[in-house]
C-alpha cells in the first residue's frame, strides 16, 4: 500500500492514505497500527481519523486489548456511506452494478442493447436504467458519488467522448459523458472497458506490495488494461492495450483495420463459429454478422470444449495458443508480475483454456530464470466492465495517488 507524508500541503493524499488502509483492513484497524502502516504521526492520523469519522466515511466500532495497556478502538470502513454505479457499454449489453465502499455488488441489472445506429436512444435508456438502480436498491440519491462508464474504445477522454468502436456501428463521435450527466444529475467518468476492468482488479487486490499486472479482456473484442507500481496506465490519450492487433502466425478474416493477421480476428467469434462449421460441430449457414446469433453460437461451441469434443478442444487449443503468443509479448514489454484474465467471454474458458493460456505465457516468458509470471483469472465474473466503471468513481475519489505529489498538483 501506498506511505503517507507529514507535510500539512498533502493532507488530501493522507486522507485517501489511511482510508485505504482501513478500507483493506477487513478486520478493522487501530490508529497505532495506521502509525506502522502509513508511517505519519500518531497527530495526522488522529486528526485524519477525526474527519473521516465526522464524514461518515469510517466508524468506531469494537474495542480489542493485546497486551499491557488500554484497549485499542478498531476503525471499521462504514461500507454503506457511499455508493458508486458502474455502467459497461457493450456492444450486445448494457450491465449496471452499484457498488459500495467496499466494492460489494449491491444491486445489478443487464439490458439488451437497443438498435445498432441509435446511440441517442441509448444514452437515454442508460439514463433510465440509472434512476431505476437506484430504486431498486433503495439507496438515498445524495450517497451516490457518481457514474463510471466503461466503453469500447476508442474514446476521446478529455472531450468524453467514444469514437466509432469497430462493434458499435452508429457511435461516430458519440458524446456520452455530458448528456448523461445531464440526463442523471450526477457526475460522469468515462474510460476504456479494459481500463477499468484493470482498475476493478487493482481496487479488490488485497496485496501489501505495489501491483504489477496486466488484465487481459476478452470480450466481443480483446484488449489489455496495465498497471505498473500500482498505477493505471492510460496512454497519451487514454486509449491503451489495443493488442488485438498484434500479428499472429496465421491467415485471419480481414480485421476492421484492413489486415489480415490480427490476433483480435484469430478469436473473434465469427472465426471461432467458422471453424466449428467447418468442423462440422455447428450447423452450416450460420448468420456471421448478427451479435446475438454469434454469441449463442461461440458459447455452444465453448460447452462443446468444457465437455472434452475434441474438435472443439482443438480449436480452443489453437485459439489459445495465438492468445498466448500476444500476451507473453505483453508481459516480456512490460515485465509484470501477473497476468489476469477476465471480461465477459473469459468465465466459459476458464476451467479447459487457463492451463493451456498458463503454458504459452510461461514458456515465452523471456525473464523466467529471474522470476516467475503468475497468470490467473480474475474472480469479478461476466460484470467486471460494470464493476469497473463503478471502480473508476470510487479510484478517483478515494485511492491515493502518486501523482499528487508533484508539485503543481493540487493537494
Amino acid at each position: 500500500m501506498q506511505r503517507g507524508t507529514n507535510l500539512g500541503r498533502l493532507g488530501g493524499y493522507n486522507q485517501a492514505v489511511i482510508l485505504d488502509a482501513i478500507r483493506r483492513a477487513h478486520e478493522g484497524v487501530a490508529r497505532v497500527e495506521l502509525v506502522e502502516l502509513t508511517g505519519l504521526s500518531p497527530q495526522t492520523i488522529s486528526n485524519v481519523v477525526r474527519r473521516l469519522v465526522d464524514e461518515g466515511l469510517v466508524r468506531e466500532d469494537r474495542k480489542t486489548v493485546s497486551g499491557p495497556g488500554k484497549p485499542r478502538t478498531l476503525l471499521a470502513l462504514e461500507v454503506s456511506s457511499r455508493f458508486a454505479i458502474g455502467i459497461h457499454l457493450d456492444p450486445a449489453l448494457v450491465t449496471l452494478v452499484l457498488l459500495n465502499l467496499d466494492g460489494e455488488v449491491v444491486a445489478s441489472a443487464r439490458y439488451e442493447m437497443p438498435a445498432v445506429g441509435e446511440p441517442d436512444q441509448t444514452v437515454r435508456a442508460m439514463a433510465g436504467h440509472v434512476r431505476e438502480l437506484i430504486r431498486s436498491a433503495d439507496v438515498a440519491r445524495e450517497k451516490i458519488l457518481g457514474i463510471g462508464v466503461a466503453a469500447p474504445g476508442p474514446i476521446d477522454v478529455p472531450r468524453g467522448i467514444v469514437v466509432g468502436p469497430p462493434m458499435l456501428h452508429g457511435w461516430e463521435s458519440v458524446s456520452l459523458r455530458e448528456p448523461l450527466r445531464e440526463l442523471t444529475g450526477l457526475p460522469v467518468l468515462l474510460d476504456k472497458d479494459v481500463t477499468a476492468a484493470a482498475v476493478a482488479e487493482l481496487w479488490a487486490s488485497e496485496r501489501a506490495e505495489p501491483e504489477n499486472f496486466a488484465f487481459i479482456y476478452l470480450g466481443t473484442g480483446l484488449g489489455a488494461g496495465v498497471v505498473l507500481q500500482g498505477e493505471v496506465l492510460r496512454g497519451a490519450t487514454g486509449n491503451i492495450g489495443e493488442i488485438g492487433h498484434f500479428p499472429a502466425q496465421v491467415d485471419v478474416p480481414e480485421c476492421f483495420c484492413g489486415r489480415r493477421n490480427c490476433v483480435g480476428m484469430a478469436l473473434a467469434f465469427r472465426t471461432l463459429i467458422q471453424q466449428g462449421m467447418d468442423a462440422g460441430l455447428l450447423p452450416p449457414g450460420q448468420d456471421l454478422d448478427k451479435l446475438s446469433l454469434t454469441n449463442e453460437a461461440a458459447y455452444q461451441l465453448c460447452r462443446m470444449a468444457r465437455q472434452g469434443q475434441p474438435e472443439a478442444l482443438a480449436i480452443f487449443r489453437n485459439a489459445a495458443r495465438h492468445l498466448g503468443t500476444a500476451v507473453a509479448h505483453v508481459a516480456n514489454l512490460l515485465d509484470v508480475d501477473r497476468i489476469v484474465f477476465g471480461g465477459p467471454w473469459w468465465e466459459g474458458l476458464a476451467d479447459f483454456a487457463l492451463p493451456m493460456l498458463r503454458q504459452e505465457v510461461q514458456e515465452q516468458f523471456v525473464a523466467r530464470a529471474i522470476h516467475e509470471v503468475e497468470v490467473t483469472g480474475s474472480g469479478l465474473g461476466t460484470e467486471v466492465g460494470a464493476i469497473g466503471g463503478a471502480c473508476l468513481v470510487l479510484d478517483q475519489t478515494f485511492s491515493p495517488k502518486a501523482s499528487g505529489l508533484l508539485l503543481g498538483n493540487p493537494a
